[in-house]
């Protein structure tokens, strides 16, 4: 059993996925229809309703309407539940299906915005795709997925993870904003337009903001869109073209000749 402590001292070396214990199953004599994919399922309800630092086993066991001990039959650590629980939800969006031959724009396309709402549907994630090996096989089959894809695009080996990064880095800080902003928005009891412009009225009040806010207006204009989730699919879908567009144009230069 790997402790706390130990996972802190190294990272690197400690996962649910290394240590042989994530299949484990039943176990005799405890409550009946108790099983680990209840309690994995139950763990990302209640990080989907109260977020990751309200949860806890003892928690997590009410939710279940069992003891604390009887969830630790089935998990080590909060931790390895943790990491079973991001898997577990990187498995909630369908991949493309690998070939050479598929056009690997749409098939980015669909990746990023699986990836994109998967971030906005589950805000706790974020945090904890930093924390873990991410090494589960949602996980992997996640990544390779996105491998193959930028194999696809024609560009060169030394330039594929550059290309992988911009793609899903801005797509993580996209839809890490986007549903911190959703959670905002519910914990204030408002709409997202309804809090967009109560936010928006409150900044072009102040006299120190109002002069730059003058051109943050005329750009909020141009941008279009009637509401924040319009203007918000407009920009996703503007930057991954810029992307897109991006990487097309990294291929040609990488065909020119040296010298």
């Amino acid at each position: 059993m790997v402790s706390a402590a130990d996972r802190a001292k190294g990272p690197a070396r400690t996962s649910v996925w290394l240590e042989g214990k994530a299949d484990r199953g039943r176990r005799s004599g405890h409550p009946a229809g108790l099983d680990r994919d209840k309690i994995i399922d139950a763990t990302v309800r209640l990080l989907d309703a109260e977020g990751a630092a309200k949860f806890s086993m003892r928690r997590l066991a009410a939710e279940l309407n069992v003891t604390a001990m009887s969830v630790y039959w089935y998990v080590d650590t909060k931790d390895d539940l943790l990491e079973l629980a991001l898997d577990t939800v990187f498995g909630t969006f369908p991949l493309p299906e690998p070939s050479a031959d598929a056009d690997w724009r749409e098939q980015l396309r669909e990746l990023a915005g699986g990836y994109r709402t998967l971030l906005v549907r589950h805000p706790w994630v974020s945090a904890l795709i930093g924390t873990f090996l991410n090494i589960g096989p949602h996980a992997m089959a996640f990544s390779q997925s996105v491998q193959q894809v930028m194999r696809n695009t024609g560009l060169p080996p030394h330039s594929q993870i550059g290309g992988l990064s911009a793609v899903f880095q801005f797509v993580y800080g996209f839809g890490t904003v986007e549903g911190h902003f959703i959670e905002r928005c519910a914990a204030a009891g408002l709409s997202q337009d309804a809090y967009f412009r109560q936010a928006m009225g409150t900044i072009s009040e102040q006299p120190e903001f109002r002069k730059n806010f003058e051109h943050a207006s005329e750009l909020m204009e141009a941008r279009g869109g009637d509401t924040v989730e319009e203007m918000r699919e407009r920009d996703f879908g503007f930057a991954l073209d810029l992307l897109v567009a991006g990487i097309e144009a990294m291929v040609e230069r990488s065909k020119e000749p040296k010298g």
